[in-house]
């Protein structure tokens, strides 16, 4: 296998992992309070470098909103256009908490699982 096909497959790889985390994301986003959707992208980015296109971040939230983990409200902006502000529900903030209990067990057993793997210089096959 050559190396661009190695890199194109770790590409997809760790593209679907950070896939797989974004509804937690989002809500640990909205912990502290309401925000807009670019506020949330630019948190997002800055926070845990997850780097999203604005097309994402909107399906996510209307999806969160549909299953009643966030409301929505319009806020008429001092300059500018409107904004919509999401902030979590009660049952977002449970949702919230439990994911991240399910995140941090998952993820501290994962770390122990593959230090070997950081740790250890690779054998010659």
């Amino acid at each position: 296998m050559n190396k661009l096909h190695e890199v194109e497959i770790d590409g997809k790889w760790e593209a679907q992992m950070r896939k797989g985390c974004l509804e937690l994301c989002v809500l640990a986003s909205l912990w502290a309070g309401r925000m807009y959707g670019l506020e949330i992208l630019r948190v997002l980015e800055e926070e845990s470098h997850l780097a999203l296109a604005e097309g994402t971040i909107y399906p996510i939230l209307n999806r969160l909103k549909n299953d009643g983990l966030v409301e929505s409200e319009w806020v008429e902006a001092e300059t500018g256009h409107p904004r919509k502000y999401y902030s979590l529900t009660r049952l977002g903030r449970r949702r919230a908490k439990h994911m991240g209990r399910i995140w941090a067990e998952f993820s501290a057993s994962l770390s122990a699982f593959i230090k070997p793997l950081l740790e250890k210089q690779e054998l010659s096959a």
